[in-house]
C-alpha cells in the first residue's frame, strides 16, 4: 500500500472529495500546507525619477508630426439641448406610467446617459478640430477637405436608414396620438359647456315658473321677473322701433326721400327762359382761328377791285 502523496507533480490536482477522504483517514498532517505571509505593497510617487524617465523616451518632434491637442468641450447647440430635454421627459413619462417601478432618476437611465456620452464625445472632437484648424492656419499649412471624403462608420447605411425610418414612424405615431388626445379634450370641453348652458336655462325656467305660480296664488304681486326674462330673451336683438327705423333708412336710401320723381327733368317756363348756358353764333369760335394774323375784333378786309388785281399781276 502506497502512501498518499499531495505534492507529487505526476498526479493531477485532487478534488474536494479526495481531500476530504484523505483528511478523514489522517493522511493530511500539519506542515504539508505552507502559509504565505501577506506583504502590503507600498506605492511611492517618485516625481523626480518619473520626469527623468519621461525625458529619456520623449520624442522631440514638431507639433505638425504629432497633432496633439488638449482642449475643453465645445458648447452645446440649443437644438441638441432641447432634444436631450425632450428625451428625458419622454423617458420619465414611460417609466412613471409603468407600475411597480421606482421614481425615475435621469442620471441612472442608461439610454439617456448613452446619448449624453455620444454628445460629449462629439463636442470634444468639435473643439479639437476648431483649435487644430486655427493652429494649421497660423503655420501657413493649407487644409482642404477632399470631395470624395467618407467617414468610416461602425454601422452600414442600410442599418442607419432603418433606424431613421423607425424614428420617423415613432414621431408620426406620437404626433397622431397627441392630436387625437387634443380633439378628445376639445369635445369634452364643448360637451361640458353645452350641458352647463342647458342646466342654466332649466334653472331659470324653473325659477320663473315658481314666481309665476306665487303670483297666481296671490302670494306675490311683483311681475318684474317677466320684464327681466323678456330682456334676456331679446338680448342681442334690436328693438322693434330700431328695426323700423333701419328699414325706413334703407328704403330712403334706395328710393329717395319722397316727392314726385317722374318728369323731374322736363323743361318748364323758367328753365326755358334761362339762356345762361347757351352759346350764340356771335360768341362762337371763328372758323379761321388757325391763322396767325387773325384778330377776332378786327374788321374783315375788302377784296380789291378788278383793275387793281390786273395791275398787281403785271
Amino acid at each position: 500500500m502506497t502512501d498518499f502523496v499531495l505534492n507529487d507533480s505526476d498526479t493531477e490536482v485532487d478534488s474536494d472529495e479526495e481531500l476530504q477522504e484523505a483528511f478523514a483517514k489522517g493522511l493530511l498532517k500539519p506542515g504539508l500546507n505552507e502559509e504565505i505571509e501577506k506583504v502590503e505593497k507600498k506605492y511611492i510617487n517618485n516625481v523626480a525619477d518619473l520626469k527623468t524617465k519621461l525625458k529619456e523616451f520623449k520624442l522631440k518632434l514638431p507639433w505638425i508630426e504629432t497633432l496633439d491637442l488638449v482642449t475643453s468641450v465645445a458648447p452645446m447647440a440649443p437644438d441638441v439641448a432641447l432634444q436631450i430635454q425632450e428625451t428625458a421627459q419622454r423617458r420619465k413619462n414611460i417609466k412613471e406610467n409603468n407600475r411597480g417601478l421606482k421614481e425615475y432618476d435621469p442620471s441612472q437611465d442608461p439610454v439617456l446617459n448613452e446619448f449624453k456620452r455620444e454628445n460629449l464625445i462629439h463636442r470634444q472632437a468639435q473643439a479639437a478640430v476648431v483649435e487644430g484648424i486655427k493652429k494649421l492656419k497660423e503655420l501657413n499649412i493649407p487644409t482642404r477637405r477632399p470631395d470624395d471624403y467618407f467617414a468610416e462608420m461602425a454601422k452600414t447605411d442600410e442599418h442607419m436608414q432603418k433606424v431613421r425610418k423607425n424614428l420617423m414612424a415613432k414621431q408620426a405615431a406620437q404626433a397622431r396620438t397627441e392630436k387625437v388626445r387634443q380633439l378628445r379634450d376639445q369635445k369634452k370641453i364643448a360637451k361640458r359647456v353645452q350641458i352647463d348652458a342647458k342646466l342654466k336655462q332649466a334653472a331659470e325656467k324653473k325659477q320663473m315658473l315658481e314666481q309665476l305660480k306665487r303670483v297666481r296664488k296671490g302670494k306675490s304681486a311683483d311681475l318684474d321677473f317677466l320684464d327681466d326674462n323678456k330682456g334676456k330673451n331679446n338680448k342681442g336683438k334690436p328693438s322693434l322701433s330700431n328695426r323700423a327705423a333701419k328699414k325706413r333708412a334703407s328704403k330712403d336710401k334706395k328710393f329717395g326721400f319722397g316727392g314726385k320723381k317722374k318728369g323731374s327733368k322736363l323743361n318748364t317756363r323758367e328753365s326755358s327762359s334761362q339762356m345762361d348756358g347757351f352759346n350764340s353764333s356771335s360768341k362762337k369760335r371763328p372758323t379761321n382761328f388757325k391763322n396767325k394774323n387773325f384778330k377776332p375784333n378786327s374788321k374783315k378786309q375788302q377784296r380789291p377791285g378788278k383793275s387793281k388785281r390786273k395791275n398787281a399781276k403785271r
